[in-house]
């Protein structure tokens, strides 16, 4: 890693940021990853007029979809850290007119509530923490007896494309380096397992998902990395890793689609990997 100079952000510090543009990405997201994220917490066994805690819920996607699966005889709390996306998730659940969900900020791992709950759930949340298992520590406290603790994280390794699409590749490398140079957990969905026993949890079920598209097809995979990137840009620019115009962040979906096409190459997003266990 290179060194730099500057405003730079401390290791492990939340990078991906909650501007506007990237609450927009990260909803564009959550509506390709809701159907992996539903079968996980129902292979979990999150089930109507269940008390959830959702934790890290940012814009409120997960919370909303926790609170479909619920339904109007459960209830959910989202908190998040961050006051901005707390009060745009408040908004959007005051738009959609929903009444079992609501939201908080704080940090959940600190907080104290009322009573305990159901279920936490959780998604991407874990990857960011410095100490994922002692977070996962203090969050299983809020449980219930037999509550159930469901997380659904990411692992970098299971992207690939076959035959090769080089640009998409590159790309892959540069988000890689960049969030690892931050201390982000690129492997979290298969540290997962670990995680709970050292959390103190019993050994979890898993389930693994992943996006696939070839040729014309790949489009969802390609616009996930080229977005993502996007985001990313500054931070690689900053520490060393790609250059604006190594990027071109412009043209880069194009670029990565004509690639793919061209080859007749099969995408391979990030491996989606879920776990969870009851206290």
């Amino acid at each position: 890693m290179s060194e730099v100079a500057g405003d730079a952000r401390p290791p492990g510090e939340y990078l991906l940021g909650h501007s506007d543009g990237e609450v927009e990405r990260l909803q564009a997201q959550a509506r390709l990853m809701e159907p992996i994220t539903r079968q996980i917490f129902r292979d979990a066994g999150i089930v109507p007029g269940m008390r959830v805690l959702d934790v890290g819920s940012g814009a409120g996607d997960v919370a909303f979809l926790v609170a479909d699966m619920v339904g109007d005889s459960g209830e959910v709390l989202g908190v998040d850290r961050v006051s901005a996306v707390v009060g745009a998730a408040s908004e959007r659940a005051k738009a959609r007119s929903l009444r079992n969900v609501s939201f908080k900020i704080g940090d959940p791992a600190q907080m104290v509530f009322d009573r305990r709950f159901d279920a936490i759930v959780g998604r991407y949340v874990l990857q960011f923490q410095k100490q994922p298992a002692l977070m996962l520590r203090n969050l299983a406290r809020h449980l219930r007896s037999g509550g159930l603790a469901v997380f659904h994280e990411i692992d970098w390794s299971g992207l690939s494309s076959f035959p090769a699409a080089p640009t998409f590749d590159r790309c892959c490398r540069w988000g890689l380096d960049t969030l690892r140079a931050h201390g982000t957990e690129t492997r979290m969905g298969s540290k997962l397992h670990a995680t709970f026993v050292e959390a103190g949890l019993s050994a979890p079920s898993m389930r693994l998902e992943a996006l696939l598209g070839g040729g014309t097809n790949g489009a969802a995979v390609l616009r996930l990395m080229a977005d993502l990137t996007a985001t990313l840009l500054p931070e690689m620019e900053r520490l060393g890793i790609a250059t604006a115009g190594d990027v071109d962040i412009g043209s880069l979906f194009d670029r990565m689609a004509r690639e793919v096409v061209a080859g007749e190459s099969l995408l391979v997003g990030h491996f989606q990997v879920g776990a969870w266990s009851r206290t």
